[in-house]
C-alpha cells in the first residue's frame, strides 16, 4: 500500500544533510529502524524508490525522513533537495532488517547512522540508554549529523571518529575505526553490535568483529 504525504518542514541539519517531516497516514506504524520506499510525487519521479529510514518516533504526529543529499548526480535526493513545502512524496510500507535486540555498541559510517536515530531517541524517551554506545564515522566535523543531540543523550558513550582531518574536541579520535580501534577502544565483545554504513564499512566491521570474538548471531545489520 502507498500513501501520498504532503512535506510540513525541511530543516537543514548539516551542509549535505536535510531532515524532512511530513503528514503520517492514519494508522500508520513502524518500528524504529525501519524504513521505506520514498518516491517524489511528481511527473518521471513516481516510479523512482529510494529507501529511507524514519528518524521520528510512533508517537509523533509526523513522519521524519533525515536524508542526505547526492547532488553530484541528477538523482532522487538531488531532487528532494529542490523541493519545498507543500511539495508530496509517496511512501510505502515500513521495512528493514534492524531492530534493537538490547544494550550494545551501535557502529555508524556517515549517513549509516539514520537507521539508529529512532532506535536512540526512543530508548531515550523511555530512559533505556544505560549499557548502549555510538562510535560514528565520518570523513569531517562538520559532517557529523545530530552531533549535539548525541552528546546529549550518550554523553561520554558518544565517540566521533573523523577520517579526513584532525581531531579537535573531547568527543573525536582521528583516523578510521579498524580491528585495533575496536580492540582498544571495546572490552567486551560478547553484547550485541548494530553496524550501519556503505557497503565496505559494513564488510570491515563485520569481519573485524568476528576475528575479536564476537557473535554472528549477536550481529545487527543492514543488508
Amino acid at each position: 500500500m502507498s500513501h501520498t504525504v504532503s512535506i510540513r518542514n525541511i530543516r537543514q541539519v548539516t551542509h549535505d544533510v536535510k531532515e524532512f517531516k511530513v503528514d503520517k497516514p492514519d494508522e500508520f506504524e513502524f518500528v524504529p529502524g525501519q524504513a521505506t520506499e520514498v518516491s517524489i510525487d511528481k511527473p518521471g519521479w513516481r516510479d523512482e524508490k529510494r529507501p529511507f529510514t524514519f528518524t521520528s518516533l510512533n508517537g509523533e504526529p509526523d513522519l521524519e525522513f533525515t536524508i542526505k543529499i547526492y547532488d553530484d548526480h541528477e538523482g532522487v535526493t538531488n531532487e528532494l533537495d529542490s523541493l519545498h513545502v507543500g511539495d508530496q512524496l509517496i511512501i510505502r510500507e515500513p521495512w528493514g532488517t534492524i531492530q534493537y535486540k538490547g544494550p550494545g555498541i551501535f557502529l555508524a559510517g556517515g549517513a549509516g547512522v539514520t537507521p539508529f536515530i529512532a532506535i536512540l531517541r526512543r530508548l531515550a524517551r523511555e530512559e533505556q540508554l544505560e549499557g548502549n554506545r555510538l562510535i560514528f564515522s565520518n570523513k569531517t566535523e562538520e559532517d557529523v549529523i545530530l552531533q549535539e543531540e548525541f552528546e546529549a543523550m550518550l554523553g561520554r558513550n558518544f565517540t566521533s571518529v573523523l577520517t579526513d582531518e584532525p581531531a579537535d574536541g573531547h568527543v573525536y579520535q582521528d583516523g578510521f575505526i579498524d580491528k585495533a580501534f575496536l580492540e582498544e577502544h571495546i572490552s567486551d565483545f560478547d553484547q550485541p553490535f548494530y553496524v550501519c554504513g556503505p557497503m565496505p564499512f559494513n564488510e570491515a566491521m563485520l569481519g573485524y568483529l568476528k576475528e575479536l570474538g564476537a557473535d554472528p548471531d549477536a550481529l545487527v545489520f543492514e543488508e
